[in-house]
């Protein structure tokens, strides 16, 4: 598209081109092209919300804390429209005569959970109520911060499990994996790129990987993904109403400068674009991270300079030439960036050791 309007302006400029047109109907069709990408998107992502607050929607529940292990707290997200009526039935013993639990939003409260099953208590919890779409998924959520042992854990989702959706009629269920992540893009809490930056971050291993991560999951990209297509629209709404209005011959009081004002524009975007895709690389980079194969001939080195890097004795060193066969590898942090560094058989051309000519042959492989 970028292509097209740079063509379309260089075109009529080079061929003499002049234009005319009604400057009130340029106006108007100036902010309806700009506008068009916005209302859509906006219709768009509340049409999402309403559909996804919906009361058809299952209630669903996670350990959002990680793999269960043994810990000092656990978190139990419960996410959908009868939120607060689990916590309602798990707070509450049953067959009190108290009156319902009333939580304050967004307020910490230290609150006994029990089993709606055998009315034995579960743990001592600290209890959040976040209602939508005030929260993460932008639904209705609570989270249940309990001791991080396999009975208390197993103990909740069993009492949860045994609950039915009064909404529904359907039980209250188990997330799928990413299901909190996806009602919150769906109900526009998160962008695609917001999303993947999450993602990264949960796998981020390094202060690069957790750097990226987090600028891209604060809006970075999509702040500057906006800013492009604001000028990409812009520059279309002036190029479609020279097109529109070129042949009305009731209006000539535009000169070609309305057409030589875009093409700095779509320049200057263009060659951010460019950039933009090859930082890619780098960012790929951090990522995914770099596999180094440390090459030469037989004593160059190899091993001993993969131990500095270790920092400890990985590879075995010794004068006598070819004690390296067997490719050794060790996982590094080089400069915030995951590295895998490879040592290899040193390299010659003439050996009678099949061991050694196998190792050489592998060490052509890795690099």
């Amino acid at each position: 598209l970028l292509c097209l309007i740079s063509i379309c302006c260089m075109f009529k400029l080079s061929n003499g081109f002049r234009v005319g047109f009604s400057a009130n109907s340029f106006g108007r069709r100036t902010m309806k092209l700009a506008n068009r990408a916005h209302v859509t998107e906006q219709t768009l992502h509340a049409k999402s919300f309403r559909s996804s607050t919906s009361a058809g929607l299952d209630t669903i529940f996670a350990l959002s804390s990680g793999p269960i292990a043994k810990s000092g707290v656990a978190v139990v997200r419960i996410s959908g429209p009868s939120s607060l009526y689990c916590l309602e039935r798990l707070a509450v013993k049953p067959g009190a005569s108290t009156s319902p639990f009333a939580p304050k939003p967004r307020e910490a409260t230290l609150k006994a959970l029990y089993s709606p099953v055998t009315d034995d208590v579960l743990d001592q919890s600290l209890i959040l109520w976040f209602p939508g779409p005030r929260s993460f998924t932008g639904e209705d959520v609570v989270e249940l911060h309990v001791h991080g042992s396999r009975a208390v854990i197993k103990g909740v989702f069993e009492a949860l499990e045994h609950l039915d959706d009064p909404l529904s009629g359907r039980a209250i269920r188990p997330a799928a994996p990413g299901e909190f992540t996806r009602r919150a893009f769906d109900n526009g809490k998160m962008d695609l790129t917001e999303v993947e930056g999450l993602s990264d971050l949960l796998d981020a291993e390094t202060s690069e990987q957790r750097k990226q991560a987090l600028k891209q999951m604060e809006g970075h990209l999509r702040k500057q993904y906006e800013a492009w297509r604001d000028v990409l629209m812009s520059c279309l709404a002036h190029t479609e109403a020279v097109i529109d209005f070129g042949d009305d011959d009731r209006e000539d009081d535009v000169s070609d400068a309305a057409l030589h004002a875009l093409q700095p524009r779509v320049r200057t975007l263009l060659s951010e674009l460019q950039r933009h895709l090859q930082d890619g690389r780098r960012g790929e980079l951090v990522r995914e991270g770099i596999h180094i194969a440390l090459a030469g001939p037989p004593n160059a080195g190899k091993s001993s300079l993969m131990n500095a890097l270790a920092r400890r004795p990985a590879a075995i060193v010794s004068p006598i030439a070819g004690t390296t066969r067997d490719i050794v590898e060790v996982r590094l942090e080089l400069a915030g960036v995951p590295c895998i560094v490879s040592d290899t058989a040193g390299l010659r051309e003439h050996s009678q050791d099949v061991i050694e000519l196998e190792g050489m042959r592998r060490a052509r492989e890795a690099f």
